[in-house]
């Protein structure tokens, strides 16, 4: 069979088989009389072999091993080529993966292109201090790539980079606060924390509604992330998860904090008052829970603390006793003289 037969019924270019011959790959069994490359069956299913080896990502140099060399085996380039197989995909990846980013932001011209490969190898450095430039220095008046932003912020373990990146996320817009909302929910705790501390860092309506979500969540570090920042910005659905801190002995100062700080409106403090005495009269908070329970009324005003630390005063613990009787003291109205 000639090389155009060949080429033809094998899909392997006249070019290529010109070059397997030359490589001593496939060398024709003979020759016409005018010269021309003639190929038997045996070396139609070599070229056929070839292909298929081909086909797994063997070089020339390695098919012509396994089909001519009788010690060859081939587990060990089986194992290797799984390796760089792996190798490859994850490089491809990568470039899937910033191409998309680039895509997403949008750029106008090749310049805005360039910003945003420099915004994203800035902030897949190693250095800490290479991606706390990149992330406070997003590019001037052009596109940025909220994911990778995103992507960044829910990976970084440096505390001051991690900083830079929620405050980055926080320029963003809804982009941005749309993809951390999907990724409270995530498989990975870590993730799911990060989440929630970069939606704390933006301010407004629709924030606030995806950390109200968060006060449901499975993860109680999430929970507590969302109940401090709502506490922080008048949000009651955050008390029954500040109290359950103070009783779980958990940021229980700052969730007290918090507490008073919603109970400075009026309309609040009354209800605040009712959970911290429902759970000192409950019965299933150990001495110490107990203590910083009451230790929490100090900054609740209103009758309902004063009537609960009034009774509080009588209590069998000694220590819940004397806390009680103390703020009390702190609560009388000061004495008028009749001078």
């Amino acid at each position: 069979m000639l090389i155009g037969d060949v080429a033809r019924r094998s899909g392997v270019s006249a070019r290529m088989l010109r070059h397997y011959d030359t490589l001593g790959l496939v060398r024709p069994t003979g020759r016409t009389g005018s010269g021309y490359r003639e190929y038997s069956g045996e070396d139609i299913r070599r070229i056929f072999h070839i292909e298929m080896l081909r086909s797994l990502g063997l070089s020339l140099r390695e098919v012509g091993r396994a089909l001519d060399d009788p010690a060859f085996t081939p587990a060990a380039l089986v194992g290797d080529l799984i390796d760089r197989t792996r190798d490859r995909i994850a490089a491809e990846n990568e470039l899937l993966n910033r191409l998309s980013r680039i895509g997403a932001a949008e750029p106008e011209d090749w310049q805005e292109v360039l910003q945003v490969v420099a915004l994203l190898q800035g902030l897949g450095s190693s250095s800490p201090d290479q991606r706390l430039r990149a992330a406070l220095t997003p590019p001037d008046d052009g596109p940025v790539p909220v994911e990778a932003l995103v992507e960044a912020a829910l990976h970084e373990t440096d505390p001051n980079v991690a900083g830079a990146l929620r405050w980055a996320l926080a320029q963003s817009g809804d982009r941005g606060l749309s993809l951390l909302a999907s990724a409270v929910t995530a498989a990975d705790a870590g993730v799911r924390r990060r989440a929630v501390e970069a939606i704390a860092a933006f301010r407004d309506d629709a924030a606030g509604v995806l950390l109200q979500n968060a006060l449901t969540n499975a993860d109680v570090a999430v929970r507590r992330r969302a109940a401090m920042t709502l506490g922080a910005r008048g949000g009651a659905a955050a008390v029954p998860t500040l109290i359950d801190m103070i009783v779980e002995g958990v940021n229980d100062t700052d969730a007290a904090d918090a507490l008073g700080a919603l109970a400075a409106d009026p309309a609040l403090a009354d209800g605040i008052a009712s959970g911290l005495v429902g759970r000192l009269s409950g019965g299933t908070a150990e001495p110490a829970a107990r203590r910083r329970l009451t230790q929490a009324l100090a900054e609740i005003p209103g009758a309902t603390t004063t009537r609960a630390l009034a009774e509080l005063t009588a209590d069998p613990d000694r220590a819940v006793a004397l806390t009680a009787t103390y703020l009390l003291t702190l609560r009388a109205p000061p004495l008028v003289s009749d001078d």
